[in-house]
């Protein structure tokens, strides 16, 4: 029998031979904002190491405050060859590739060299009791919804296979969900989930207006955030489906859905993860992720606390039974472009664990 995570997936015309993702994750090896050679070689190496899909690290769109760090890529502009280079060179190593947009929103600047931009956010907040940046006014809301689509449709036209919004981990869409961090009064904020979810809706309307109807179109969601990393937004099924579904109805063809552990439940009574329950209550096809292939998670792992290679055994029985259709891969990828290969031809004493020291280069 094959492997679950080795049979073909189909969305939208985009043709995977496999069901491993390579996770968005910010590696700022972009001077500028413009993705060079090395930029190129990392993907590439990805693409050659057989991940069905690629996912890139979140890049800009075009708005003074899209990123806090100087060396974050962007997606527009002078950026915009770089990324089509990216994407022929994922395309020439036989691979797929999707772009992650990204809006940091109230997130403070994360290098203290470079010259500040003023940040923006739904209300001036980025957790509660602390401001940072402006509050968006009206104009401020309907052109950072343009831009999401302007770089969505940048992306179809150099040639990616799909597009990711990320509307996760307490960035700026998470913070027009987020009660805590949007108090608009007008329509883009309120007392519900629905409401507050409605400049998520209006990207994903436009996006898919500026891509037509047949281009996949991915939002990674999640209920934690980096302000608060035990929070839900939806405490039980009822509320994540008034939660998703409008995004789904909006054009959303597949939640990425972000938790720090895979294998926990999502809500009590039932062993199904976010993904489970995401694809469950509308459902869409989903992506889950979260410390898949290592014994840490990322949040420790990025502070400073190794990881060693685990089983995937558990995943891979959630997979056999559809609890969720790809896996994405994160920290396993950046120390291993040939994880997936290993992992296929049971390579497995070849795997390699995850230090902090790995995210100094690109391998």
């Amino acid at each position: 029998m094959t492997n679950p995570l080795f049979q073909p997936y189909s969305l939208k015309g985009l043709n995977l031979p496999n069901r491993i993702v390579m996770a968005p994750m910010t590696r700022s090896f972009s001077p500028g904002g413009i993705p060079g050679d090395d930029v190129v070689e990392y993907y590439r190496k990805r693409a050659e190491g057989e991940v069905g899909l690629i996912v890139t690290e979140g890049t800009g769109i075009e708005r003074a405050g899209a990123v806090n760090d100087p060396n974050v890529p962007d997606f527009f502009g002078a950026a915009l060859p770089g990324w089509g280079r990216v994407a022929d060179a994922v395309h020439g190593a036989h691979g797929h590739i999707a772009p992650q947009l990204w809006h940091v929103g109230g997130m403070p600047n994360r290098a203290t060299t470079s010259k500040p931009v003023t940040a923006e956010s739904p209300s001036g907040l980025y957790m509660a009791g602390r401001s940072n940046g402006d509050a968006m006014s009206d104009a401020d809301v309907a052109d950072a919804i343009a831009a999401f689509a302007r770089a969505a449709a940048d992306a179809k036209r150099l040639g990616f296979d799909a597009v990711e919004l990320h509307g996760a981990h307490g960035y700026l869409i998470d913070q027009f969900f987020w009660g805590v961090t949007n108090q608009r009064d007008d329509g883009f904020g309120g007392e519900t989930l629905p409401e507050r979810g409605r400049f998520a809706a209006e990207i994903l309307k436009a996006v898919r207006a500026a891509v037509g109807p047949d281009y996949p179109v991915i939002i990674r969601v999640s209920q934690w955030k980096q302000q608060d990393f035990g929070f839900k937004l939806a405490a039980d099924p009822a509320a994540l489906g008034e939660w998703l579904q409008p995004l789904a109805d909006a054009g959303a063809d597949m939640f990425h859905c972000s938790q720090r552990r895979f294998w926990e439940p999502e809500f009590e009574g039932s062993d199904l993860n976010f993904a489970g329950w995401v694809k469950k209550v509308t459902g869409t096809p989903t992506i889950t992720v979260g410390s898949i292939g290592l014994d840490g998670d990322f949040i420790a792992g990025f502070g400073g606390e190794a990881s060693q290679p685990a089983s995937l055994d558990a995943l891979v029985e959630r997979l056999d039974r559809e609890e969720f259709d790809l896996v994405a891969v994160g920290r396993a990828l950046i120390v291993d472009p040939d994880w997936v290969q290993k992992v296929r031809d049971g390579r497995t004493g070849e795997l390699r664990g995850f230090d902090r020291a790995a995210l100094a280069t690109l391998v």
